[in-house]
This record gives C-alpha cells, sequence and structure tokens, in this order.
C-alpha cells in the first residue's frame, strides 16, 4: 500500500485530477485526497466536477492497486475537479478517532484485551469487538464519563511512520487479533499516537485533537459468542 495523499494533506478537500481510466460506473484519477476506505472506516463521499456538470462518488473500491471512484453518472471529460463531503469525512473522522480512545481505556482497564471487529456506519454510530471472556459489561458501560472527558481534554491526535520491525517489538502498536496492522510500500506502518494516551497501527482517517469529536455515548454491550463483547457508541446530536 502506498502513502495517500488524504494522509500527507488531510485538509485538501478540493483538487484538481485527470481520469486516467474508465469503466461503467466508475473512473480511475491520476491523484485523489479521497479516502478509500478500511479496517472498518467507510470511504469519502463527495462529487466530480467538469465545465457543465457533476457526478456524485458514492463510494471508493479498491481493486489491483487502483481506486475506483463508483459515480451515479458518465463523465464526458477526463479533467474533473474532486470535492470531498466535509461533513462526512468529519463523521468518519469523529468515530474512528473515538474508537481509538475507547479502544485504549479498555486496552488499558481489561487486561490488553484485543479487538476482533470493527464498523463505523453512516449515521454517526459505530461498533467495536473485544476479546473479552468474562467480562462485566456493566464495568465496559461505565467506562463512558472517562470516554467524553478524554474527549474534552483536547488531546492532539499525530500520524507517524515506524518501520514494520519496530512495530513488531512494541507491545500494544498492534490491537487487532486478526489483522495485520497496513504496510506502506516503503515497510513504514503508520501509527495514530492520542498524544499521552495511545499509540496504535492505523490507516484509517481522524481528528487533530479530540475535543474535535462531539460526546459519545455507549448504546449498546452485547454478548457475541463466548469470549466476544461488542461495543456499539453513538455521537451525541448537536440538538441534544
Amino acid at each position: 500500500m502506498s502513502f495517500y495523499p488524504c494522509h500527507s494533506d488531510p485538509a485538501c478537500l478540493v483538487f484538481y485530477a485527470r481520469i486516467v481510466a474508465r469503466r461503467p460506473g466508475a473512473v480511475c484519477l491520476d491523484k485523489s485526497y479521497f479516502y478509500p476506505g478500511g479496517g472498518g472506516q467507510l470511504s469519502d463521499r463527495g462529487v466530480l466536477r467538469w465545465v457543465d456538470g457533476e457526478a456524485n462518488v458514492t463510494h471508493i473500491e479498491p481493486e489491483d492497486g487502483r481506486f475506483w471512484h463508483c459515480i451515479d453518472a458518465d463523465i464526458p471529460s477526463d479533467d474533473v475537479i474532486g470535492v470531498i463531503d466535509e461533513h462526512f469525512r468529519s463523521l468518519m473522522c469523529q468515530l474512528h478517532t473515538d474508537l481509538h480512545l475507547l479502544n485504549a481505556l479498555v486496552y488499558q482497564h481489561f487486561d490488553s484485551a484485543l479487538v476482533t471487529g470493527v464498523q463505523m456506519a453512516a449515521d454517526g454510530t459505530a461498533r467495536i469487538d473485544f476479546d473479552l471472556p468474562g467480562a462485566d459489561n456493566q464495568r465496559l458501560r461505565d467506562i463512558e464519563p472517562e470516554l467524553n472527558g478524554m474527549i474534552l481534554a483536547d488531546l492532539p491526535v499525530h500520524a507517524l511512520y515506524v518501520p514494520a520491525a519496530e512495530v513488531e517489538r512494541e507491545a500494544g502498536l498492534v490491537r487487532s487479533r486478526s489483522v495485520a496492522p497496513p504496510r506502506q510500500d516503503n515497510d513504514m506502518v503508520r501509527i495514530i499516537e492520542i498524544e499521552g494516551l495511545d499509540r496504535q497501527a492505523c490507516g484509517g482517517t481522524h481528528l487533530a485533537r479530540t475535543s474535535q469529536s462531539r460526546p459519545v455515548r455507549i448504546l449498546k454491550i452485547e454478548n457475541k459468542g463466548q469470549r466476544n463483547r461488542r461495543i456499539r457508541i453513538g455521537l451525541v446530536d448537536d440538538a441534544a
């Protein structure tokens, strides 16, 4: 996997590009700042514009090293302007950063429990599964005030790149039981660091500071088999 432009310049939401390949309902661009999705995070949405029209980008389909931008209309031009949906990007950044906070707290309070699955949704909710046999669900619910305290603490969030060999040596950088961290072409691994709280491998998009997220609620805790606990969270509506 190569470096995503949205990682190096996360503030770029409008960019010029040229279509280099086409197939029914999708195009590839010579460059793109759309996040292509992965690790339970949905891909960016937005539009591709040309002189006298535009097509909605509904999602991205990675395939054989290419990223197909799936669109709802034919594009007659080779030159386009990509416009990323800022609200949707922000929603995913909030959910993903909040899941890292929750992950950090569970890792600390429940004997380094590992993640077994993650999924973010367009409705402002997300779920994360942990390998937590015999865990007290009420103890998990009681994390909510501490989780929101970390959001209010305005902790800086940084991305850095660490050699894969170092990631293997440092305990806690890889939190998934079954999914290996994404490697760059130069054998580096992207690490998301929430200053003073957490460091873990991740290829998703995140906030610059935790306080940029709305508060969250723990909506539900489910037992999924003998070992898994599923925690569902939701962003608190601005009007709530």
